[in-house]
């Protein structure tokens, strides 16, 4: 999917299986953009592999929302891996990466202090189990 829109620093201008362009850029590694601008790779190849670590840090850049991309599927992350945010009183929304490139694109470009931690998997590494 492409998108066509006014852009930010960090706009998702493309998605797919494993990937994400921004501004041009095609990523193929789990990643942290923020609306600020700044963009960081996010230490993180498996769902499995999270823990609090991986959340941790977000809780001292205080946005508003963090949005947890959980890969071609929906998967919820534990609650003690998110509780540093919680306790912090930041938002965090969990949706598939894909859904998580369009709501921060829309939150980015509203101005709002947004995180998306998007957990970005080779394509086929992550076939839902329906289809395996």
């Amino acid at each position: 999917m492409k998108f066509q829109s006014d852009l930010f620093e960090t706009a998702i201008t493309g998605y797919g299986p494993g990937w994400i362009t921004v501004r041009g850029e095609r990523i193929t590694h789990s990643v942290l953009l923020h609306s600020s601008g700044e963009r960081s790779a996010w230490p993180c190849t498996r769902f499995e592999d999270l823990d609090s670590q991986h959340f941790e840090p977000l809780a001292l850049q205080r946005p508003e929302l963090v949005l947890f991309g959980s890969g071609a599927r929906l998967r919820f992350p534990q609650p003690a891996w998110i509780r540093p945010l919680i306790e912090a009183g930041i938002g965090v929304e969990t949706m598939d990466t894909a859904a998580a490139c369009r709501t921060y694109n829309i939150l980015a470009g509203e101005g709002r202090r947004v995180i998306a931690a998007l957990l970005l998997l080779p394509a086929g590494e992550e076939t839902p189990d329906r289809l395996k």
